[in-house]
C-alpha cells in the first residue's frame, strides 16, 4: 500500500510535466481566450483546461465553474487510475479562486476500488492552474 502513493505522485508529476505552463497550439488564441465563461474567471477556466489537458473531459459547466475530468490510467501505473474535478470559485483571479479534487482508484483482482489520493497532488495542480492563469492574464494585458 505504501508504494501506491509514490506511483500516484509520479503519475501526476508526469501529467504536470507534459502539460507544463504551455497550451499546445493555443498560445495565439488572443481575444478568444478571455471570452465570457459565465460566472467563472476566464483565465482560471482556460488555465484549468490547459493544465489538465491530458485528462479526458467528462463534463463542463462554465456558468457554475466546474470542469469534471474522466478516469485515466498512465503507462507507468496501469493498475491505477485518476480523475479530477476543478471548481472555479470566483469571477476574479485570486489564489483561493480555484479548487481541485483528485480521485484515485486501484485495480484489485479486476475491480476498480477507491483509494486515497495524496492531498498534495490537488494543491500542486491548483498552483499550476494559478501560475498558468497569471501567465495568460499577463500576456493578454501586454
Amino acid at each position: 500500500m505504501n508504494m501506491i502513493k509514490p506511483i500516484l505522485t509520479a503519475a501526476f508529476a508526469g501529467l504536470l510535466l507534459v502539460s507544463g505552463c504551455q497550451s499546445r497550439g493555443r498560445a495565439n488564441d488572443g481575444p478568444q481566450m478571455v471570452q465570457s465563461v459565465g460566472a467563472s474567471n476566464p483565465y482560471l477556466w482556460r488555465a484549468s483546461l490547459d493544465t489538465l489537458e491530458s485528462l479526458p473531459i467528462q463534463s463542463t459547466d462554465p456558468i457554475g465553474g466546474i470542469i469534471s475530468y474522466d478516469w485515466k490510467s498512465f503507462p507507468d501505473a496501469p493498475n491505477e487510475r485518476v480523475k479530477a474535478t476543478v471548481f472555479i470559485l470566483d469571477s476574479r483571479l485570486r489564489a483561493d479562486g480555484v479548487k481541485v479534487t483528485v480521485y484515485r482508484q486501484v485495480n484489485t483482482e479486476g475491480q476498480w476500488v477507491d483509494a486515497e489520493a495524496d492531498p498534495e497532488t490537488a494543491i500542486q495542480l491548483e498552483n499550476k492552474i494559478l501560475e498558468r492563469a497569471r501567465l495568460l492574464r499577463t500576456s493578454q494585458i501586454s
